[in-house]
């Protein structure tokens, strides 16, 4: 931005007006994001597994941005935060404020000039003249004029009042002069009101006096709302709608404009050093007193002031660059510094994709450019996809999963650790053999000793039938006998144990952990509807996890790990199940905690006998009652190496030492190989 040529312009309305979208003609070269909601989902399913917090992991994908199926980045709010600020920094660098008093002044000096060269060449005139009356009375004309124009106030203000009283000699100075007055008259106005001056182009006393009843009216109908009156707002807008070219809805849309247009003139004043400030403040009150505008004005800053205390009233930019503005330039920059600062509010306080919708997307194009503004209007759509997909629901003003966006959790946290294992170890797991079982496979087979007699009676009859040639009655024999079907039906009963004490996330083993939880509840729900799987966590305590509450599950911020309670929660769900039972327990420390016989908690670290006692106990009852537990240790300590050797020995389990990145591995294939197992050795009901 720095040495940019271009001159700061006039600057729109930042919040996009009336939900209003522009549209072209598709013609070959535009290129849109490919994204649909499920992408979205995949965006944050790792950062919802591991906060628990589906609106925080929306807020934290706005940050970092994302990209498509195709690879196209969608801009973070982060990095048009820093394009914002760096912008900001490039016009402060580039530009001061010194222009605005310096031209003006330097305009008038002009008019000075020349009206001291019409003075000088008025006596030149009579001096080349023989009538010494007229030379002696020009000579004293000139010379009160001269001395009025040596005696002018030093100030803007006062040197704009002075000349206004001032007869003029020459033509063309008085002619630039009111040029002058005119122009500062438009750019004042304009820099309080922005494109409210455009129903005033010429600034002629008709217009000033339509300026003034509009502004009287707005202030009237303002005092009608404090008193609790309903103010005429369509009729205001039928006389005076061609001064707001913003089109607002409403009076308080219309309020808020002139607001952040009259703060932005205030912020022009506080950038400015107090020699500046004086000077333009006295040549606005000047000009507005001259219009008779100047009461208006200051009711209506007032007003507006009071209504919208948070606009930045005392706002304040430090201009260090070498390139001068003057007053309408300086006016639209900081249109442009407060359009900047609105945007930025803006980007910094969505909490949700939705509130992206409030971006005026043409500003935030010229502000941050094509990419910016592309990626705001593709990520404030993000979650009404997410909402129609069916994947999350506005409820009180957040958003929560639905059963569906469950699911899915499930299903990506499932692709995500089996996408890198050879297809042959995925494949379904379908029993080629069949034989005798509880579920018919609607086929049938010649009938031999020792099938169920479950016999298929059209078949049957049919065989009978072609043997005999028909006729009837119909004599049946064994070899007629042909029997239903029916495949092998295995059902395992599993409860994973989940570790949620704080070691877990400090060792970053919580989201691999959870992440395996949701796998295998969607491997499950998805391959094995007949079976039954449980969730347990277990911290200082234990409790059971339904499945809607396991997305948002997070760590607890308390000390001890209690294996024995969670095992005595466990092995009372698997009580009422049926099938190969099993727990599959997932950590990464020994066993800190338990449950006294009083009921309340002991915890200690390290480990104490009684702990240990207390978790082998329970791991006994559990192996009584046909329980396999399978342990799977994350970053095994030696004290955990030993508890879990004594764990197996008693229960006859397995014991799996591996790592963050392996567990997803460990965990699914295994649950898959030993269910496999089951099916080829022995029939369960």
């Amino acid at each position: 931005m720095r040495g940019s040529s271009d001159r700061p312009g006039d600057i729109p309305k930042l919040v996009r007006p009336g939900g209003r979208f522009r549209y072209s003609r598709w013609d070959g070269t535009q290129v849109g994001f490919e994204l649909d909601a499920f992408d979205v989902f995949a965006e944050i399913n790792d950062d919802l597994l591991y906060h628990g917090d589906l609106n925080a992991a929306l807020r934290r994908m706005l940050q970092s941005g994302f990209s498509d199926r195709n690879g196209d980045q969608l801009m973070g709010l982060r990095e048009m935060l820093e394009k914002l600020r760096r912008r900001r920094i490039d016009r402060m660098e580039q530009y001061n404020l010194g222009g605005v008093y310096d031209d003006i002044a330097q305009e008038l000096r002009d008019v000075v000039d020349l009206e001291r060269e019409a003075l000088d060449r008025l006596v030149s005139d009579a001096d080349q003249s023989d009538d010494p009356r007229r030379q002696e009375l020009t000579r004293q004309s000139v010379t009160e004029k001269h001395r009025q124009l040596d005696t002018l106030s030093p100030d803007l203000a006062g040197m704009v009042r002075d000349l206004q009283h001032y007869e003029f000699t020459s033509s063309e100075a008085q002619q630039r002069f009111d040029q002058l007055l005119g122009r500062l008259r438009q750019q004042i106005v304009q820099s309080y009101f922005n494109q409210m001056a455009g129903a005033m182009a010429n600034v002629t006393p008709q217009d000033l006096q339509r300026m003034k009843d509009m502004l009287s009216e707005l202030n009237q109908m303002l005092e009608q709302r404090r008193r609790g009156e309903e103010p005429d707002f369509e009729g205001f807008m039928r006389r005076f709608g061609d001064f707001f070219p913003e089109s607002p809805r409403n009076l308080d849309e219309l309020l808020e404009v002139m607001a952040q247009r009259m703060a932005a003139m205030q912020a022009l004043l506080n950038s400015m050093t107090p020699e500046q400030r004086a000077q333009l403040q006295g040549l606005a009150e000047q000009l507005l007193e001259d219009m008779d505008l100047r009461w208006q004005v200051d009711q209506l800053g007032q007003n507006l002031r009071q209504m919208f205390p948070d606009l930045g009233w005392n706002r304040r930019y430090d201009f260090y660059g070498e390139d001068p503005l003057d007053f309408a330039e300086a006016a639209a920059m900081m249109r442009e510094l407060s359009d900047i600062d609105q945007l930025e509010n803006l980007l910094r306080g969505a909490t949700n994709p939705g509130a992206l919708a409030e971006v005026d997307l043409d500003r935030a194009r010229e502000l941050l450019g094509d990419e910016a503004a592309q990626s705001l209007e593709r990520m404030s759509e993000l979650t009404r996809m997410l909402e129609e997909a069916g994947l999350i629901e506005n409820r009180e003003g957040r958003f929560e999963l639905t059963p569906r966006g469950i699911r899915r959790i499930g299903q990506n946290a499932l692709a995500d650790l089996f996408k890198k294992l050879s297809n042959d170890r995925l494949a379904k797991h379908e029993l080629q053999r069949t034989g005798a079982g509880h579920e018919r496979e609607y086929s049938t087979k010649p009938f031999e000793w020792g099938d169920p007699f479950n016999l298929h009676i059209e078949r049957t009859v049919r065989n009978a039938i072609r043997r005999t040639g028909g006729g009837t009655p119909v004599r049946l024999t064994p070899d007629d006998f042909e029997v239903e079907r029916t495949e092998h039906l295995v059902r395992t009963s599993t409860v994973l144990m989940l570790d949620l004490s704080l070691s877990m996330p400090m060792r970053d083993n919580f989201l691999p952990a959870k992440k395996v939880a949701m796998a295998l509840h969607s491997l499950i729900s998805m391959q094995y509807p007949r079976d039954y799987l449980a969730i347990v966590g277990f911290s200082e305590v234990a409790r059971e996890l339904k499945a809607e509450q396991l997305p948002e599950v997070s760590w607890d911020f308390v000390y001890g790990t209690n294996m024995q309670h969670a095992f005595s929660i466990s092995r009372l769900l698997l009580a009422r199940q049926s099938g190969t039972k099993q727990i599959i327990m997932i950590t990464d420390g020994e066993p800190t905690a338990h449950i006294t016989p009083s009921g309340d908690v002991f915890f200690n670290y390290p480990p104490v006998q009684e702990t240990v006692d207390a978790t082998l106990r329970e791991v006994v009852r559990c192996t009584r009652e046909g329980i396999r537990i399978n342990t799977f240790m994350l970053d095994p300590t030696q004290h955990l190496r030993h508890f879990v050797e004594q764990l197996t020995r008693l229960n006859r389990g397995r014991a799996f030492f591996t790592t963050p990145e392996t567990l997803g591995d460990y965990v699914l294939v295994d649950f898959i190989e030993q269910r496999r197992k089951l099916l080829r050795g022995r029939r369960v009901g």
